[in-house]
């Protein structure tokens, strides 16, 4: 694809983009931005959370990596669908009958202000690398396909991408995102459905063949219970895929300021269900798709890249299927990284705005106003920042770059939260952000020493148990009988 041809999709693609967010945000206030004023429809909500979960690096890094896992990463998604279960029906009534603008006001119930500001700065932590990792492989590919071919620099490339990002969520934050985000999942969806017949097509299959060629082949092989030691065995994706969910989704601001937005926590909990089963749905699509890439790639003797992540981008815009299929896949790209974006500035701006400068407990509608767009655009800029100081050390398969990122910034949040929910001890609160910190510490030890220690037992994506775990233990030792002393 030329350079020109991206650039005139993207540009289509954002001028709709723009005239729903700017519809749907013209006369939204505080609480709009917050939460859409809690009245928002459960269906839409659930189908444009699919695009935020779906993100760009699902849409490059899944089909990449079923040569060396296979179909493994479902055995996770399973767990996934499990733990939105969970969140539906154990934190979704919780944080509405406690009317929450952001999640962590609980901690500050539960335990303390120290507890409070220690779990919104996590996320923001968390937030921030996960959003950059992830819009970093956006800026990667238009890289590639734009401004390399251009002679433009990255950081030009890093500060395009990022300002339409903040341009889009500047005005209408939760209210347009549920809007823009539903346009979002309808055009991954059609676009990796559409990419998968033309490659099919080409490569003479009917559906029921293809289908067949997929089921038989070596790498859709999903359930793997023959060796605990092994990364991609069974219970230890299944339950990391729980966990995981359940900390990057049910205790994160992002993913909760949609389900929040509902109008009350029946609504919220159709939505979560919903969509963690749809999830199952469309991460199969993307599983078949790389098996159809590689053998594409087998049948016409193309030299395969040697990151994963490089294959569906080099073989849907290298000039081997019709332009069509070039022309979905930077639809795709966009549609799934923008909305992981567009969601998190969002809610870094909320819980910045709301946690840790407190502004709407001590300031006016107008000033909070103007303190959260001021706000907004420092997110944007360190967002800007990160993905720069990515693209200079990135040397890992992204997806795993992510979940990596998560185990050990997400752990003390969820430690923190199981504590608060499933027991009623007091601790003393202003101990909490030791605790919070030592435990990914301790962690990283285990994880790195674990096959001396554990007799090979290597960690994946379960170090966040572990994190968590050793989060709640440090909260009971932490244990006060004298209700009266924090």
């Amino acid at each position: 694809m030329t350079p020109a041809l991206v650039l005139l999709t993207m540009a289509a693609y954002f001028a709709v983009l723009f005239g729903i967010s700017y519809l749907t945000g013209r006369k939204v206030d505080n609480q709009g931005f917050f939460t859409g004023n809690r009245k928002s429809s459960w269906y839409v909500v659930a189908f444009a959370m699919i695009a935020s979960a779906i993100s760009g690096v699902t849409f490059v890094s899944v089909p990449g990596m079923v040569a060396t896992q296979s179909f493994s990463y479902l055995q996770m998604v399973l767990g996934f669908a499990v733990g939105q279960f969970l969140i539906a029906f154990v934190l979704i009534p919780l944080f509405y009958k406690m009317n929450l603008t952001s999640i962590y006001e609980y901690l500050e119930n539960r335990f303390g202000i120290a507890s409070y500001r220690t779990g919104a700065w996590f996320f923001f932590i968390s937030k921030m690398l996960g959003a950059a990792v992830r819009l970093y492989l956006v800026c990667v590919v238009l890289q590639l396909l734009v401004f390399a071919p251009l002679n433009l620099p990255f950081v030009l490339n890093v500060v395009f991408t990022v300002f339409l990002v903040w341009l889009y969520t500047y005005q209408g934050g939760v209210k347009s995102l549920i809007w823009t985000d539903s346009l979002k999942t309808f055009c991954l969806v059609f676009s990796v459905g559409l990419c998968i017949y033309y490659i099919s097509k080409d490569l003479g299959y009917s559906f029921s063949e293809m289908t067949a060629m997929v089921r038989d082949s070596d790498m859709s092989k999903a359930f793997f219970f023959d060796d605990i030691k092994d990364g991609k065995y069974f219970f230890k994706q299944f339950l990391a895929g729980i966990f995981l969910v359940i900390a990057t989704t049910g205790l994160d601001q992002d993913f909760m300021q949609k389900n929040l937005s509902c109008k009350n926590p029946r609504d919220a909990q159709k939505n979560m269900v919903t969509s963690g089963i749809l999830q199952i749905f469309i991460i199969l699509l993307f599983l078949v798709l790389g098996v159809l890439l590689y053998t594409f790639a087998a049948q016409n003797n193309l030299t395969i890249p040697t990151k994963a992540d490089d294959l569906f981008p080099f073989i849907a815009t290298g000039g081997y299927f019709p332009l069509v299929v070039g022309v979905l896949f930077i639809i795709g790209l966009i549609s799934a990284a923008y909305a992981a974006a567009g969601s998190a500035l969002t809610a870094l701006t909320t819980s910045f705005t709301v946690d840790i400068l407190e502004s709407t407990k001590k300031d006016s509608e107008q000033t909070v106003a103007g303190t959260r767009k001021k706000v907004h655009i420092g997110m944007a800029v360190i967002m800007g920042l990160v993905i720069i100081i990515i693209n200079l050390l990135n040397n890992t398969s992204v997806i795993n770059a992510v979940y990596i990122l998560a185990s050990y910034t997400y752990g003390p949040i969820l430690g923190m939260f199981v504590f608060g929910i499933f027991t009623k001890k007091q601790v003393y609160d202003r101990f909490i952000p030791l605790v919070a910190l030592l435990s990914p510490v301790l962690c990283f030890i285990i994880d790195t020493n674990s096959k001396a220690w554990f007799n090979g037992y290597e960690f994946s994506h379960d170090r966040l148990i572990l994190n968590a775990f050793l989060t709640f233990i440090g909260l009971l030792l932490l244990t006060r009988k004298n209700p009266s002393k924090a």
